[in-house]
């Protein structure tokens, strides 16, 4: 059986030099999905994967023909898009009005009508690329908010000749909220959604709002998460993502050298792209306040505070990367001396072996988003502690908060609440942290990536016996 995995971005990213080169695309979805499809290696499922999506760059036309014959290859198929398309399609209408929208970020949102036919141009461009390379019986898996029009561009081509999904990896918004899109817009993107036989959402939560939004714009209503239309049923549903549990849990590392002297401290660990919705310039204020209230911890503890790069090149990352800079200077001036600093800053990108070392050396994991779709750091955290010690505070705005009951969760808009969770952490007592961490470790192994992607790929399946 194929299944075609059609997303934003290759898993591997085109480098130009004197010949194209290749290297391996970073973020969640891609991580998770190339995991899962490694696991089936050797297994029973007779799964053939091929993958669609952007390569990374603008490609030449004298190019195209061989960059297709390497990419059919490693089983890629490349969308050829300009970087003029880009700038539009991509760093505008998806991350200036999608991304900031459906995370209620409704102040940084752009309403741009160029935007907006450049997003249907491009879902356009994917919908014809798909049509050039699947057969009837193939299953086609579309992946998160830069395609939310592909699935009934396709069902107006193939009708039920494939299998379409569909599935979102970033909150979708209560009703008030979206429909601050324009009302083309908004019944676009929800038919557009419905064009699949199934959608999936991180958690319920997003389930119903999705449904909410379909009935009070759309007009279909549901039951138990099935809508009727008049060709066929959509279900939707929640599938929370996983992670390789394995991975995290039985790797053996060495301590890497840099990460040694955090052995004298408490260690609070941080770790998040630089993304607005991510909250670090709320998270510095919270340890700040932390520090005026508990200066008999000074010099005992440190705060590592890691932001991986993102979205390089839009206005409001920028600014926060200098709001970030500037804070993290402010507070390590205040509070810190020769002997001690009180923050560890660093923006980067960290390997695995480096990023596993990290979460094994710290006592604390501070993971308070303002909003977020699901946030693997959390489960990567979790599951990287072999003794089982350590404690996730956790924000409530996350969607792996809805899993993951027995870390400390909190509001992150709440400065006071997050220092009186810091002190619980830090004091809690390793019987406790044990017991939180191993429910939590077996939720995390019972349903990792794998579980993920088979159990929604079961639940299409079965929509043909209905």
């Amino acid at each position: 059986m194929r299944i075609f995995i059609v997303s934003n971005r290759l898993p591997i990213t085109a480098v130009k030099g004197n010949k194209l080169d290749f290297k391996e695309s970073v973020g969640g979805l891609v991580s998770g999905l190339s995991s899962y499809i490694d696991s089936l290696k050797g297994s029973s499922l007779n799964y053939e994967f091929r993958w669609i999506g952007w390569p990374g760059i603008t490609i030449s036309d004298d190019q195209k023909n061989v960059l297709k014959l390497e990419l059919e290859n490693i089983n890629t198929v490349p969308v050829f898009l300009t970087e003029e398309v880009m700038e539009k399609y991509y760093l505008g209408f998806c991350n200036k009005t999608i991304w900031p929208l459906f995370h209620y970020f409704n102040n940084y949102v752009s309403y741009n009508g160029d935007y907006w036919n450049c997003y249907k141009y491009v879902n356009q461009i994917f919908c014809d690329t798909v049509l050039e390379v699947v057969q009837p019986g193939d299953i086609i898996w579309i992946h998160d908010y830069h395609l939310m029009l592909l699935p009934k561009l396709l069902r107006d081509k193939l009708d039920k000749k494939c299998k379409i999904s569909f599935f979102l990896h970033i909150p979708f918004p209560f009703f008030e909220i979206f429909t601050s899109l324009p009302k083309a817009w908004r019944r676009d993107i929800l038919e557009g959604m419905l064009g699949s036989d199934l959608i999936g959402f991180h958690t319920g939560t997003y389930v119903k709002y999705f449904l909410d939004c379909v009935y009070k714009i759309l007009g279909h209503g549901h039951y138990m998460g099935n809508i009727t239309l008049e060709d066929r049923v959509v279900n939707i549903d929640a599938f929370p993502m996983g992670i390789q549990f394995d991975k995290f849990n039985k790797t053996d590392i060495k301590k890497i050298e840099e990460f040694k002297t955090l052995s004298d401290y408490k260690v609070i660990l941080s770790i998040d792209r630089l993304d607005y919705t991510k909250g670090l310039a709320n998270k510095l204020s919270c340890y700040e306040l932390f520090l005026e209230k508990h200066k008999e911890l000074h010099k005992k503890l440190i705060f590592v505070l890691i932001v991986v790069p993102s979205r390089i090149g839009v206005d409001h990352y920028e600014m926060n990367k200098k709001v970030i800079d500037e804070t993290v200077g402010r507070i390590n001036g205040k509070y810190g001396n020769i002997s001690w600093t009180p923050i560890l800053y660093q923006f980067k990108f960290l390997p695995f072996e480096e990023l596993l070392s990290l979460y094994r050396s710290s006592d604390v994991a501070l993971i308070t988003p303002l909003r977020d779709g699901m946030n693997l750091i959390a489960k990567e955290y979790v599951a990287s502690r072999k003794d089982k010690t350590g404690v996730l505070i956790l924000s409530e705005m996350a969607g792996v908060s809805e899993e993951l009951n027995e870390a400390i969760i909190v509001n992150p808009n709440d400065k006071e609440e997050i220092e009186r969770a810091l002190i619980t952490a830090l004091e809690m007592d390793v019987t406790e942290q044990k017991r939180r961490n191993k429910i939590m470790q077996k939720h995390l192994q019972n349903y990792d990536v794998s579980v993920w992607a088979n159990s929604f790929i079961d639940r299409l399946l079965l929509s043909d016996k209905k």
